[in-house]
């Protein structure tokens, strides 16, 4: 029986003959991963190495000083750490706040943010994180490169970063006890900002104004109201709010107004569109609670969009009207008393 089994065993069910490797098996086999390895440690390395550079000020220095496309990297890495809960020292540091205005001040100066393409790209993102290092500190002398980039509105995208970065660094100052060196140039900054042809420039000018302040300040932000854009008349209203100025009200009471817009799921351009007016209205609801505060009550074209938010859809909304709501009736209970 076993012989017969022996003999149906054909050629074709044997095994084929074991040849060597060829050269380009053993290349895909071990040199390619190898490869693809080698690349991922690099990488790895080059972000640990950069997220290192944080206890080096002067590591961040000679990396911002070097003329290759990561640098941006390393200025986003030294902005967030001077945010970050070990920043402190870093804020303090003016010695490196003049490197960075060098650095900035270098890199305008060769031309490259006017630059079209990834050239240009990659410059005007290395000024904007530069512009946002700055913003950072809490010492004076950051506030003259910022405001040298505010002045060239040749260059919008980077002046939009000095000016948002000139209302973080006003916050960082006068939480030290500081104030600008020139708080006149900086709201003259501003104010030529506020007129450029640049809706999102404009509308950083409007925000910063209010933070700010200053001489004209006020009376440009009740221009700005009434701006084509809407982000810039939303910033003036919540920039007048800031400065305690009733004017903002007519405003207000139109951004509280916005109708929800449903949103089905998946339909990312309309939940974008809900988010962005939900973040319209609290952010509303913030600058009427900045006016009670003041003591500039909301009048009745405030207060009936306000109540309709009690149902409004979205949590967050409905969360912020109600703690504006029992803030009203406080300072409201308050007055009462004190007659």
């Amino acid at each position: 029986m076993a012989e017969s089994t022996r003999r149906t065993v054909s050629q074709d069910d044997s095994l084929p003959p074991v040849e060597p490797p060829s050269a380009a098996f053993l290349v895909q086999l071990f040199l390619v991963p190898a490869i693809i390895v080698a690349i991922i440690v690099a990488v790895w390395l080059a972000f640990h190495w950069l997220a290192q550079l944080g206890n080096d000020p002067e590591g961040y220095v000679r990396t911002l000083r070097r003329a290759n496309e990561g640098r941006w990297q390393a200025a986003l890495n030294l902005a967030n750490d001077l945010r970050g809960p070990g920043g402190a020292t870093l804020k303090a540091d003016t010695t490196l706040a003049g490197d960075l205005a060098g650095i900035l001040a270098d890199e305008v100066a060769s031309g490259r943010p006017k630059l079209g393409g990834h050239a240009g790209e990659q410059s005007r993102t290395l000024c904007g994180y530069l512009c946002r290092a700055l913003g950072e500190f809490a010492v004076p002398e950051a506030a003259a490169p910022l405001v040298a980039r505010v002045r060239d509105t040749g260059d919008p995208e980077t002046a939009r970063a000095a000016v948002e970065a000139l209302a973080v660094l006003d916050t960082n100052l006068t939480s030290s006890g500081r104030a600008f060196p020139d708080a006149a140039a900086v709201t003259d900054a501003l104010l030529t900002a506020s007129r450029s042809d640049d809706a999102g420039l404009r509308s950083a000018a409007a925000f910063t104004l209010g933070v700010v302040g200053g001489a004209g300040a006020d009376e440009r932000l009740e221009q700005l109201v009434g701006d084509a854009a809407d982000d810039v008349r939303y910033n003036a209203a919540i920039g007048l709010a800031r400065q305690g100025r009733e004017a903002a009200y007519p405003m207000l009471a139109e951004m509280l107004a916005l109708p929800d817009a449903a949103a089905e799921p998946g339909d990312e351009a309309a939940q974008s569109q809900r988010y962005r007016r939900a973040l319209i209205v609290v952010n509303a609801l913030k600058a009427v609670g900045l006016l009670v505060d003041a003591g500039v009550m909301p009048p009745e074209s405030v207060a009936q969009p306000l109540a309709r938010l009690d149902d409004d859809p979205v949590g967050d909304v409905r969360a912020a009207a109600s703690a504006l709501a029992k803030k009203i009736e406080r300072v409201s209970a308050a007055a009462d008393q004190s007659r």
